[in-house]
Formats: structure tokens, C-alpha cells, sequence
């Protein structure tokens, strides 16, 4: 029997994961599922299928994919499937969207938000 990928969780370096975690719970609707060690060095959220972890940085220098490519640094690309909805729930929450809701040339339609931190994430259907 061939395996199957069920999930993947990428994992941002961040400086604070408390904060990181309780904006994407607050901001974003996500779930927290846990903080480890004392104080959190890690942190884990989701909301339905989609899973972020948080990593404490060794240092104060956050890199997101924008720092090194400009115009394209997108930092993690979820798939919804009422990007509509979603953009006026953010809205609602306040959420910082930098573009969209907007059709692309390969027939998604998406939203990118920045979060707390800077990274760019693409909300697409």
C-alpha cells in the first residue's frame, strides 16, 4: 500500500510565540493546541486542516521569505474554500490585508494578510 501525506505543518521562527499563537487564535480563528517548556519556546495552532508551529528565534532578526525575494516572499499558501467569506472575517477581526480578495491569471482567487510578525500568507480558492 503506497503512503499518503495527510498534513503539513511548516514551522515559523518567531520572537515571541505567545503572542504569535494568541494572534493567529484571536485574529485568524485558529485553534491552540499547546505551548511546551516554561517559558514556550514552541507553540502549535489549527484551524480545520491547516497546522502552524511557532519556534522560539535564537536572536531579535525575524527573516520572512519577502527579506530575500522581494515581491514574491510569500511565506505560506493556504487553501480555503470561500476566500469571499474569509476575507470579510479577517476584515471583521482586523486582520492587516495587504491585497485582495483578487482573481490571478491561473483561476485562484485569494487574500494575502500580513500577521504579527510580517509573514506574508495567501489565502486562496
Amino acid at each position: 500500500m503506497k503512503p499518503i501525506l495527510t498534513g503539513i505543518a511548516p514551522q515559523f521562527v518567531v520572537q515571541d510565540v505567545v503572542k504569535t499563537a494568541e494572534f493567529y487564535r484571536d485574529k485568524l480563528g485558529f485553534e491552540l493546541l499547546g505551548y511546551f517548556a516554561d517559558p514556550p519556546v514552541y507553540a502549535m495552532v489549527r484551524r480545520d486542516s491547516a497546522e502552524i508551529h511557532f519556534g522560539k528565534a535564537d536572536s531579535d532578526k525575524i527573516q520572512t521569505n519577502e527579506t530575500v525575494r522581494r515581491g514574491l516572499g510569500t511565506d505560506a499558501y493556504i487553501f480555503v474554500t470561500d476566500v469571499n467569506e474569509l476575507y470579510h472575517e479577517f476584515k471583521e477581526r482586523g486582520v492587516e490585508i495587504t491585497e485582495g480578495p483578487i482573481k490571478r491569471i491561473y483561476e485562484c482567487t485569494e487574500i494575502t494578510i500580513k500577521d504579527c510578525n510580517g509573514f506574508q500568507l495567501v489565502f486562496g480558492e
